[in-house]
C-alpha cells in the first residue's frame, strides 16, 4: 500500500484536524510527522469541541492506530494533559497511540530559552508560541537533543543534566537569569512526573512499524502540522516554524521513501489567516478583516491570539501546491464568506514595478502589492448545506475559479466546523 499525505497550504490553522478526522475511516494508521504542541488541531462532533496538540487527529476513531513520528517534538507535560482529556472517551490509549522512540523531548529549559530569545528580539520577534519548539529543533540538529527512547536508558538523568547545564549557560547571557532559574525549579517536578507517565506508554521503532505496515497492506495517512508557508526552507523566512512542514517532511518525519507517497491532500481556507509576525500580502486591516475574524472565530487554538485575516492569495497557494505536489485540494471555511456581496481573490502581485503571478523571494508588504480579481459573493447560510448541487451559484463559481487557476481539483468543501458539515465532490461537479 501507499501513504497519503495531508498538509496545510497557507500559514497554518487551515482546518487539518477536522479533515483528518473525516478521512480517518479510510485509513488504518494516522501518523503525525512534524511539529509539536505548537499545533492546535480542532475537531468537532456530537456537540463536542476538542483541540489536539501532539496526538494525531484520528484518535477518536475505533480501529485506527495513531503514530507520533520521529519528526515530532513532545512536551511530556502538555502530552500528559492531552491524554487526561481523552480519558472520558474510554480509549485504550496504549493500543491506539504509538510513540516513536526517535521523537525529541521538549525540556522545561527549552521553553525558557524560547521565552528569553523572543523577549530579546523586542519588536523584531517572530511570533513564537513559546512552547520551546525552536530550541528543541536546534538541539536536534546540533546533535545535543534528548529523545523519547532515552527515557528507557539507565543514564537518562545524566543525559538530562548535561543538556540542562548547556541551557543554563545560554540563559546566563540573558537578563532575568535568576528568574529563569526559579521558573525552572517550578517546572521540573511536573516534567519528570510526566516523563514517568510516558515510560508506561507504547514506545516503538516507528520507521520499522510504518514500513512493515505498508508491506502488510495497511493504509496510512500522514498528518502535517502548521502550514507550507511556515516551512523552515520554503516559508516566509525567518517568520517560520522550525520543522519541514511540506510533503518532504513526511518522508524524514516518518521514515518513508518518497516513492511510497500517492495522494497529497492540500488544505486551504477560502480566505487567508496568519498568527504572529511576518509578511501577509493580502492582509485586511479594516472592517472587512474584522468581519472575517469575527465570523470565522479566528483566534489561535494553541495561543488564543487573534489571527490576521485577508483575501485568498492564489500566487502563494499555487506555490504551495507546486512544492508539495498536491493532487487534491480541500477548501475550508466556505461558510465564513457568506454575506459578502463581493469577494476578492489575489491573482498576482506588483513586485518592484513588474506584474508577476508567482511568489517571489521577498514578500514584505512594501515590495508586494496584491492584484485582485473580484467575484460575486453569496448571501446563503452554508452551514446546513449537504450536497454541492444545491449550493449557491456564486459558491460554485468561486470553487470553479480556484480550481481553474490552480489546475488541481477541489474534492472537499467544508461548510462548518462539525465533521458532518463536509461536502465531498468529484471534479466534474465543480462547474459554473
Amino acid at each position: 500500500m501507499a501513504v497519503d499525505v495531508l498538509l496545510g497550504l497557507q500559514w497554518g490553522d487551515e482546518g487539518k484536524g477536522k479533515i483528518v478526522d473525516v478521512l480517518t475511516r479510510n485509513y488504518d494508521i494516522i501518523a503525525r510527522f512534524q511539529g509539536g504542541p505548537n499545533a492546535g488541531h480542532t475537531l468537532e462532533f456530537d456537540g463536542i469541541k476538542h483541540v489536539l496538540h501532539t496526538i494525531p487527529s484520528g484518535i477518536f476513531h475505533p480501529g485506527a492506530q495513531n503514530v507520533i513520528g520521529n519528526g515530532v517534538v513532545i512536551d511530556p507535560v502538555i502530552f500528559q494533559g492531552e491524554i487526561e482529556k481523552l480519558e472520558s472517551f474510554r480509549l485504550n490509549i496504549n493500543e491506539v497511540l504509538l510513540i516513536s522512540r526517535k521523537a525529541h523531548l521538549i525540556l522545561p529549559s527549552h521553553r525558557l530559552l524560547d521565552a528569553a530569545s523572543e523577549a530579546a528580539k523586542g519588536k523584531n520577534k517572530i511570533g513564537s508560541t513559546l512552547k520551546g519548539i525552536g530550541p528543541t529543533y536546534m538541539d536536534k540538529t546540533g546533535r545535543n537533543g534528548l529523545r523519547v527512547g532515552d527515557i528507557e536508558l539507565d543514564d537518562f538523568q545524566e543525559r538530562y543534566d548535561s543538556l540542562l547545564n548547556k541551557h543554563k549557560q545560554i540563559l546566563s547571557h540573558y537578563e532575568e537569569y535568576e528568574a529563569y532559574l526559579t521558573k525552572l525549579e517550578e517546572l521540573e517536578p511536573a516534567w519528570f512526573a510526566a516523563v514517568e507517565r510516558l515510560r508506561g506508554m507504547t514506545l516503538i521503532d516507528s520507521e520499522h512499524m510504518i514500513n512493515q505496515s505498508l508491506k502488510a497492506g495497511k493504509s496510512i495517512l500522514a498528518e502535517g502540522a502548521q502550514g507550507s508557508l511556515l516551512d523552515i526552507d520554503f516559508g516566509s523566512y525567518p517568520f517560520v516554524t522550525s520543522s519541514t512542514t511540506t510533503c518532504a517532511g513526511s518522508c524524514t518525519g516518518l521514515g518513508i521513501a518518497p516513492n511510497r507517497i500517492q495522494k497529497v491532500y492540500g488544505i486551504f481556507k477560502a480566505y487567508c489567516t496568519r498568527v504572529g509576525s511576518g509578511p501577509f500580502p493580502t492582509e485586511l486591516e479594516d472592517e472587512t478583516g474584522e468581519a472575517l475574524r469575527a465570523k470565522g472565530h479566528e483566534f489561535g487554538a494553541t495561543t488564543g491570539r487573534p489571527r490576521r485575516c485577508g483575501w485568498l492569495d492564489l500566487p502563494a497557494l499555487k506555490y504551495a501546491i507546486e512544492i508539495n505536489g498536491v493532487t487534491d485540494l480541500i477548501m475550508m471555511k466556505s461558510d465564513v464568506l457568506s454575506g459578502f456581496s463581493t469577494i476578492k481573490v489575489c491573482t498576482g502581485y506588483r513586485y518592484k514595478g513588474t506584474v508577476i503571478d508567482y511568489l517571489p523571494y521577498n514578500i514584505e508588504n512594501d515590495l508586494v502589492e496584491p492584484i485582485y480579481t473580484e467575484l460575486a459573493g453569496w448571501q446563503d447560510d452554508l452551514t446546513g448545506l449537504d450536497n454541492f448541487e444545491t449550493a449557491p451559484q456564486a459558491l460554485k463559481d468561486y470553487v470553479a475559479f480556484v480550481q481553474e487557476q490552480t489546475g488541481v481539483p477541489i474534492t472537499i468543501v467544508s461548510v462548518g466546523p462539525d465533521r458532518n458539515q463536509t461536502i465531498h465532490l468529484a471534479a466534474q461537479n465543480v462547474s459554473a
